[in-house]
């Protein structure tokens, strides 16, 4: 049984080194085209330069998403694209599309392709078929059970990998290949572009009665129809490292860095405790537990690791999120006078207990004694969001380590 990777996504440079300081073996992250997140923000052409440096000092790997399902006018800018990504020099591309891999092995033979959920990967000749093109590794559609992740193993070549998603949002759609967004408003999931309609709240009208709503209910508990809870497979770890299961995926291009911190270290801490000893994992489980409930989330589910989903891994009564924990920001180091220098991400005053989150999994307190804006004024609230400012605490935060409070009010809206 090999100790398998830890990959973590970002949505910038920002999230990217949080993802790596907090203990992921590799990142994915979108560039400026043909990735499925264009509400991220993604990286441009310096930024993927400068991830790859970051990533590479530290011995970790960068993976660039290009892995739209492509239509003919898409074609036009997929060979320079791919040109510069070869100047750049990712670990890996995530590709779906047949004709985007083809032209990613003409152009970046020396760069190894993964090939994305979408691609619908349910069974081991699929993944046979794309070893056999030149695929590095496949990543398994979210429909298969442990069962089946396990039989994949079996009949595939020992070179050949499989990553799997285990944390996260959930999509209604098979393996996300989704048309709801495209129906009603024009916008394609399958080019980067997902209002995410499965959240809605939908209602039904009778066409002789136009204007008058009536809900879809599901036992009187909802109109949340299609509204899945999040993947959460820490406390089963164990059975996805008996599949042989190489590469952990959480899910998260849109999060912030708070979320992607804090599924790091805890997916981090407990895989190294299982290899550690699998007692230790065990003894550490309620922990990991309660600090992946730190994300925000949906509610959890197994998803389809254990087999098809019940009517309990859905949402009827809301879209909230649940959210304890708020993020304030990341530091960014001292300044001359030895205050804790940082751009402040949400409010918080004079006195203020914060949590310092360690990436070896400790957690410390610390008070604000005084907060300065970076023109030196002395200011009793941190009011204004990315406001750099200069902070004195009681303990004092390393360089990267994220700063966190607890939320006094725990649901806020999708």
């Amino acid at each position: 049984m090999k100790k398998p990777e830890l990959l973590l996504p970002a949505n910038n440079l920002e999230v990217l080194k949080e993802a790596i300081i907090y203990g992921a073996d590799a990142v994915y992250i979108g560039g400026e085209a043909y990735g499925l997140r264009k509400g991220a923000k993604n990286a441009t052409d310096s930024e993927l330069e400068e991830s790859i440096a970051f990533a590479h000092a530290r011995n970790k790997k960068v993976y660039v998403t290009a892995n739209i399902l492509a239509h003919n006018e898409d074609i036009k800018g997929v060979r320079p694209y791919f040109e510069r990504l070869r100047e750049i020099g990712p670990d890996a591309l995530i590709i779906s599309d047949p004709g985007i891999f083809m032209t990613a092995r003409e152009i970046c033979p020396e760069i190894d392709i993964h090939i994305s959920t979408q691609a619908n990967n349910t069974n081991y000749l699929t993944y046979q078929f794309w070893h056999d093109l030149g695929a590095k590794r496949v990543v398994s559609a979210r429909e298969l059970s442990l069962e089946e992740l396990k039989e994949i193993r079996e009949n595939i070549p020992e070179d050949m990998e499989i990553e799997t998603f285990v944390h996260g949002a959930m999509c209604i759609s098979y393996s996300g290949r989704c048309l709801l967004s495209n129906f009603l408003t024009g916008r394609d999931a399958n080019r980067g572009e997902c209002t995410h309609p499965c959240r809605w709240k939908y209602a039904l009208v009778e066409e002789t009665r136009p204007g008058e709503y009536m809900p879809v209910m599901e036992n009187e508990r909802g109109t949340f129809i299609f509204n899945s809870k999040d993947l959460n497979m820490i406390d089963h770890l164990p059975e996805l490292f008996a599949c042989g299961v190489d590469s952990l995926k959480i899910e998260g291009r849109m999060k912030t860095a708070l979320y992607v911190a804090t599924a790091a270290r805890t997916y981090r801490k407990a895989i190294d405790d299982y290899f550690e000893d699998p007692g230790k994992y065990r003894e550490n489980l309620e922990w990991y537990k309660e600090e992946i409930g730190k994300c925000t989330n949906r509610s959890f589910t197994t998803g389809f690791f254990f087999g098809k989903p019940g009517r309990d891994a859905q949402i009827y009564d809301s879209s909230t999120y649940v959210t304890t924990y708020v993020y304030m920001g990341t530091a960014e180091g001292e300044d001359e006078k030895g205050l804790t220098v940082f751009t402040q991400k949400n409010k918080f005053v004079k006195g203020d207990i914060l949590e310092i989150m360690k990436p070896d999994g400790t957690t410390l307190e610390t008070r604000v004694l005084s907060i300065f804006n970076d023109d030196g004024q002395e200011m009793e609230a941190a009011s204004h969001a990315s406001e750099k400012l200069h902070v004195a605490f009681t303990v004092k935060p390393e360089k990267y380590e994220i700063l966190r409070q607890k939320k006094k009010e725990i649901h806020e809206s999708s």
